[in-house]
């Protein structure tokens, strides 16, 4: 992480303004080694010094990242005036100004959804050049068929013209319905329900249930959120 600023670092790891930062470092709050100190400017090697913060449980992170288990009828966004985000049902204690999710689930769209405030890792899993497959559950409207599984695992061609990246499908049974589990490796708009709905299907509910290998935490009542280990973290670049 290197040498940083002591407001950047407050401001970046409390859920403050760098304003409100320069505050509580002028009023005394912070420390650096247990020595207090009045200088905003003053430079921290993140990787060695130790900063307490009075008031917050302060743990000193570059960047954050959050496995939330996306419930429908919020939508995949940072703000919206009119609509609930995903941000805005994550905890207090794991906010911070710059999160933002990685992809997006369509509003009607549960399951797996990372948000995080590092855009570096967030290309990585979006971009297909990294082959980083997303794997989803689907309720349809009636069972595929071998031909149907072959046409999505060849790329399938939608309504428009778009051409879809080769799949991996197996039909399933989903609490007695006709459904599937699809894995794709592209983000395009609805992709998922286009794909069925260029077979004359239709998606009845849609649930993301992994990225790479990284598994949704089953214990994650919708709306529900954790921290990821570094360990989770590298899952998500490994196949299943």
């Amino acid at each position: 992480m290197g040498l940083k600023r002591l407001d950047k670092v407050i401001a970046l790891n409390c859920n403050v303004s760098r304003k409100e930062a320069r505050n509580l470092i002028k009023n005394g709050a912070a420390a650096v080694n247990g020595q207090r100190t009045l200088r905003a400017e003053e430079l921290i090697d993140t990787e060695s010094d130790e900063i307490t913060v009075d008031g917050y449980d302060f743990t000193l992170k570059e960047h954050i990242y959050i496995m939330l288990n996306k419930p429908q009828g919020v939508i995949s966004a940072t703000e919206d005036p009119n609509k609930e985000t995903v941000i805005d049902i994550i905890p207090e204690d794991l906010k911070r100004r710059s999160l933002f999710p990685c992809g997006r689930l369509d509003r009607d769209t549960t399951g797996l959804l990372i948000i995080t405030d590092d855009g570096a890792l967030c290309h990585r899993i979006m971009s297909p050049a990294h082959h980083v497959y997303k794997t989803y559950e689907t309720i349809l409207s009636f069972a595929i068929d071998e031909n149907d599984i072959a046409k999505l695992e060849a790329g399938i061609t939608l309504g428009d013209g778009t051409e879809c990246l080769p799949a991996i499908v197996e039909a399933i049974d989903i609490n007695g319905l006709p459904g599937a589990r699809i894995k794709i490796r592209e983000g395009k708009y609805h992709q998922v329900k286009r794909m069925f709905a260029s077979l004359g299907n239709n998606v009845e509910h849609l649930r993301r249930i992994s990225i790479g290998a990284l598994k949704l935490d089953e214990s994650l009542k919708e709306g529900e959120c954790r921290e990821l280990a570094d360990e989770e973290l590298d899952l998500i670049f490994r196949d299943e």
